[in-house]
């Protein structure tokens, strides 16, 4: 019988044996069964997996359930801490144990005081945040317990409020789910609503999230390590992956998307970054003209093309926003020219619009059309 992606129509991401990789929502993260169906066209082979624009690692879970190689690239600390959990393999006990100790043993902490965080989150809930935030940028060794917590902290971080507080999935005030409003904005939303932060135990909610994770005890045949928070655009950065992939599995940011920093400003607090909105673009493919963005694109497709086997197949994913009246096939044409590297052209196919796999349109709630998306195949000769 033909092996089926999907189960009665319903897509994987809604599959209990796939939580893991909903660990934490992400922007314009592909639908699970794209990297799914690559993979089982090459799984024969053995191939070395790589996503240089990993995002929240779905190419990477993919290529760890056919137990295959992987590895991964971003710029986004926030995309790298939540990528590594794909990778990571523990029992559901370890990173909630570990919550509780490093909250019970926080004596430092550095807590916010700005009207936004005074009313994004109830005091306790907030110290207990905190306590995690600082003990795990703290931890002297990484383990795959501190990756999956961090992962699951940051997907508890900010959400919508539960009716019933037993029930809550989030720590915080309401909010979008996958990303975080500016301050001000969200102040004067939750004073109009008369919307007051619910008091949350931490590691009630982290509990309820992690023990959903199956599979996460299932050893991995990667390493947590194979997740690189760096530029792929940057020679360097390859330097630091062991293997040469063979297949290249991804979707870079859409054309005129610049808003990814801001938008993951709250997570990145987290991490380590500053408590407010960082307006600076950070390591990212350049946005000042087609043109400009092709060349910045191509730097990466040369980068992959000098640092991988001879048979090496290329799928990429690739979109514009609406408002950006480009053609998006010559454009991804255009950044391949600009590589340096000889390819070949494969296929090319119109793929769902990013309001299909739980993508960004759906994420955002946004009354704008999805973004046009193209699947492309591309081989190096």
């Amino acid at each position: 019988m033909k092996e089926n992606i999907r189960t009665n129509t319903v897509s994987l991401a809604y599959l209990r044996e796939n939580a893991l990789n909903a660990i934490c929502p992400y922007f314009t993260m592909f639908p699970l069964e794209y990297p799914i169906r690559v993979l089982r066209k090459h799984r024969k082979d053995n191939p070395i997996v790589l996503d240089p624009f990993c995002g929240r690692g779905t190419t990477l879970f993919a290529a760890r359930n056919l137990g295959l190689s992987a590895w991964g690239i971003d710029t986004s600390p926030v995309a790298v801490a939540i990528a590594k959990a794909k990778l990571a393999s523990c029992e559901m006990e370890d990173p909630l144990e570990l919550a509780a100790r490093l909250i019970s043993s926080s004596t430092s902490q550095e807590i916010p005081s700005t009207p936004f965080f005074r009313e994004a989150f109830h005091p306790q809930t907030l110290r207990e945040i905190c306590a995690l935030r600082e003990s795990l940028h703290r931890l002297d060794v990484e383990s795959d317990a501190s990756v999956v917590l961090r992962a699951a902290v940051l997907g508890c971080l900010h959400g919508p409020l539960s009716k019933n507080v037993e029930n809550a999935g989030y720590f915080s005030n309401q909010m979008p789910r996958t990303y975080a409003p500016k301050p001000d904005y969200a102040i004067r939303y939750w004073k109009k609503n008369g919307l007051i932060a619910p008091k949350i135990d931490v590691v009630h909610v982290l509990k309820r999230k992690i023990n959903r994770l199956i599979g996460l005890s299932k050893n991995s045949s990667n390493s947590i390590s194979q997740v690189l928070n760096g530029d792929s655009q940057s020679a360097d950065t390859f330097n630091r992956i062991a293997t040469r992939p063979s297949v290249v599995i991804t979707s870079p940011p859409y054309y005129g998307m610049r808003t990814y920093v801001q938008d993951q400003w709250l997570r990145n607090w987290f991490l380590g970054g500053p408590d407010r909105v960082d307006y600076t673009t950070g390591s990212q493919l350049e946005h000042g003209g087609t043109d400009v963005f092709a060349n910045s694109l191509g730097r990466v497709w040369g980068n992959i093309g000098r640092h991988s086997s001879d048979n090496l197949h290329m799928y990429v994913r690739f979109g514009i926003i609406p408002s950006a009246s480009v053609n998006a096939k010559n454009l991804f044409k255009a950044s391949l020219e600009a590589s340096g590297i000889d390819w070949r052209l494969v296929s090319v196919r119109a793929a769902d619009t990013a309001d299909a796999g739980k993508r960004q349109a759906d994420q955002m709630k946004t009354a704008s059309a999805a973004a046009i998306e193209f699947d492309f195949h591309v081989v190096k000769i």
